[in-house]
Order: C-alpha cells, then structure tokens, then sequence
C-alpha cells in the first residue's frame, strides 16, 4: 500500500484553492490519505467544512487523527461527525483495516521523553495534567491491540519521540510529545509510525525498539521541497 501523510494544515477557507492544487497529484500517488492533526487553525466546524469538500474531491480512501488546534473551540466532537459523515476514517483511540494494513491512532498528548518524562507527583494539577497524558498512551494501546493485521501503521499529533522534534527549541520538547507513546508501540510492533506537531522538527527517527517514526508536518516537508506537501511510504 502507498500512503501520503502530511499534518499541520491549519485550514482556513482563505487557503481552499492552493490546498486543493497541493493535494491534486495525491490520487495517482498513494491509495490512501493520512492527516496527522491540526487540520484547522481554531477548530472551528466553518474551517472545517471547506476542507472537507476539497478532501472529498480527492476521491482518496482517507484516516484522520485530530491535534491540538482542532481542540481549540470545544467542538471537536463535531468535527469528528462531519468528517465521519463523509467517509473519513477518524481514529480516536480506535483502529481501522483496509487491504491487509492495519492503522490504529490517536491524538497523544504532551509529556517529555526518556528520563525526562513528567511524573504524577506533588499538585492535583499535575496529576491531572500527567492523567491526561497517560491516559492517550492507554488509547493508543487499545487501539493497537485492535489490530490483527502483520502491517500496522500507527498515526499520532504528538511525537512519540525526541528525535523527530530535535530543531525546535530544546524548552519546548515536552510539550511536543511524550514517550509514553513510544513504549506502547514498541510493546505491540509496527511497521511505521506518523505523526505532526513538531513544525521545525526532524523528518525520521526511530523508537527505542526499532520502529521507524516520521515527522510529516507540512511545513517541515515544504522546508525541504517548498512544492512537496505529503510523503509517500510503502507499506
């Protein structure tokens, strides 16, 4: 299967002529479509609206995990039935299988990485706050073990790694992703893992088992070819 990934669009209607030309090639290039978050700029059901008629357009079987800034209004269970609506596979601690590849995703959350990782001790707050970051890990592993395919690609927002967000600033590491993730799939095996966020990040890394990770964010992808706005990957 050839799969495009990109991330980080921050649609707005403003945006529709040149998101439709940049997507256009997408369908003779990949029999599937992944977007890993951030598909609005505020979250907003109005942004999402147009980009669904241009992705609709595309006629590309399409999976979708939300991030950040599609949580920014509230009404991200909205967005999610518009786009289920339509045919979009919207992964929410939840898997999906289409010819023998088996995708499981979810937003993720902040955290840290290695030893770094924060820990649920001292205010409520920052139980709270660790809670919340726990308690996607604990829906990526449901997801995952959803799964009975050999081919598994797992989709985030957040990363999973360091590596991939290795060029932003070192202070904001642990708001872009927490290894928490990164030990889930390692313990249930994939062949690739997608995700975004990370805007000026590194394009590929790998978990600590051995899992290869891409930073698909548009921006990234446009640093290295102002043209290129998806990845493709053979899976």
């Amino acid at each position: 299967m050839r799969i495009a990934a990109t991330a980080d669009l921050h649609f707005t209607a403003q945006r529709y002529s040149a998101l439709r030309d940049q997507l256009n090639q997408v369908r003779d290039d990949a029999d599937l479509l992944v977007l890993a978050g951030d598909l609005t700029n505020f979250g907003q059901p109005a942004e999402m609206e147009p980009l669904l008629n241009a992705l609709v357009r595309l006629r590309v079987p399409t999976v979708v995990v939300l991030g950040n800034h599609d949580y920014e209004s509230g009404r991200e269970a909205e967005l999610m039935h518009m786009m289920t609506a339509e045919g979009i596979k919207v992964l929410d601690g939840s898997a999906y299988e289409r010819d023998g590849v088996g995708f499981a995703g979810t937003k993720g959350f902040v955290g840290g990485f290695g030893r770094g990782v924060l820990t649920a001790f001292g205010e409520p707050e920052v139980k709270a706050f660790v809670r919340a970051s726990i308690d996607e890990a604990l829906k990526l592993e449901r997801a995952m073990a959803q799964l009975r395919t050999q081919k598994r690609v797992v989709v985030l927002h957040y990363s999973p790694i360091m590596g991939t967000v290795e060029g932003e600033s070192p202070e904001i590491y642990a708001f872009l992703g927490t290894s928490r993730l990164a030990e889930v799939v390692d313990r249930h095996g994939a062949d690739l893992v997608i995700h975004g966020h990370a805007h000026h990040g590194k394009l590929q890394g790998k978990t600590t088992g051995g899992v290869p990770v891409h930073n698909v964010a548009i921006t990234l992808l446009q640093s290295q070819n102002p043209s290129r706005v998806y990845q493709v990957f053979d899976v």
